[in-house]
């Protein structure tokens, strides 16, 4: 019986840049009131090799990064409980937590990013619908290049 290797699409890999691999047990934290979209992250970040926890409101959030210390927060601003604003801002206000980067999402394409990194000390901001490259992109940039992992 022989094997054959079937070339990809066009014949090569459709990935043109290099993805970085995390550290083993490289954690993040995924908070968002949608159960869909934390399962889209979920999905995707399971598949580059990290290790997912959830939360599905800006209070769990505040427990489970203090509990688990995640690599990075990503975080929905819009939420019941606490908001993702007002949890971003316990972070950043916690010695325990103030370290970990957080980027911030929101389905408003009308927020202006730089006000809120800098207005709350987020590392970042993305809106929704996101695609899985965006995803990576932002979580290698302030990851990787910050020498976090």
């Amino acid at each position: 019986m022989a094997f054959f290797k079937l070339p990809l699409r066009g014949g090569r890999n459709r990935r043109k840049n290099k993805r970085s691999i995390p550290r083993f047990g490289s954690k993040v934290l995924i908070v968002d009131d949608s159960r869909t979209v934390r399962a889209v992250l979920k999905k995707m970040l399971r598949q580059g090799g990290y290790e997912i926890l959830e939360a599905e409101d800006g209070q769990a959030a505040v427990d489970a990064a203090k509990q688990h210390k995640p690599a990075l927060i990503i975080m929905d601003v819009v939420m019941p409980v606490m908001t993702g604003y007002q949890a971003t801002r316990k972070l950043r206000k916690d010695p325990e937590t103030n370290h970990i980067p957080i980027v911030i999402m929101s389905g408003n394409k009308e927020a202006i990013e730089e006000f809120w990194v800098i207005r709350i000390g987020a590392n970042d901001f993305m809106v929704k619908p996101f695609s899985r490259f965006e995803v990576y992109r932002r979580i290698e940039r302030i990851l990787y290049r910050n020498d976090i992992l």
